[in-house]
């Protein structure tokens, strides 16, 4: 049976959310399994070359590939040891066909180079857009709400 055109419309319409929602998750995922494992180009291909990682303090904002890569390889991965990055409750919100911005909550458990194991619990706000076919970040804001020593805690291999 053919469907009416605005039907096929809307059903077009509907695959093409789902399919951005699953890019999406996947560049969230991307960020945690690209800086955990020290994954660079994996990390860096989320990004458009202009986005801004507004980390806020104590890091500050990074803009564009460049300061990205400042930030991370100069700055983030030499101050730890090792990290793992837990990434939930990604709830998104188009904003036309080619934005969306979205907000997912993370706790990332690591230890700084000083062999202190922390814990850091966050909120990331992104702005998402599709160029070409192809979603990015553009924008990502940092809210932290603990950055906190685990004393007494040592993260180590099992036995």
């Amino acid at each position: 049976m053919n469907q009416p055109e605005p039907y096929q419309s809307e059903i077009a319409t509907r695959i093409d959310r789902i399919e951005s929602r699953f890019a999406m998750q996947d560049l969230v995922s991307d960020y945690c399994h690209g800086f955990d494992k020290r994954d660079w180009d994996r990390f860096l291909a989320i990004w458009w070359p202009e986005a801004v990682w507004d980390i806020g303090p104590p890091f500050g904002k990074f803009e564009a590939h460049a300061g990205i890569e400042h930030v991370v390889k100069d700055i983030l991965w030499p101050a730890w040891l090792a990290s793992s990055h837990f990434t939930t409750n990604l709830v998104l919100t188009f904003d036309g066909a080619d934005k969306a911005s979205g907000v997912s909550d993370v706790d990332c458990i690591g230890t700084t180079a000083d062999g202190q194991a922390q814990t850091v619990s966050a909120s990331y706000f992104d702005r998402f857009e599709r160029r070409k076919g192809i979603w990015k970040i553009a924008h990502r804001k940092v809210t932290m709400y603990h950055f906190s020593p685990l004393p007494g805690v040592t993260l180590s291999p099992p036995e």
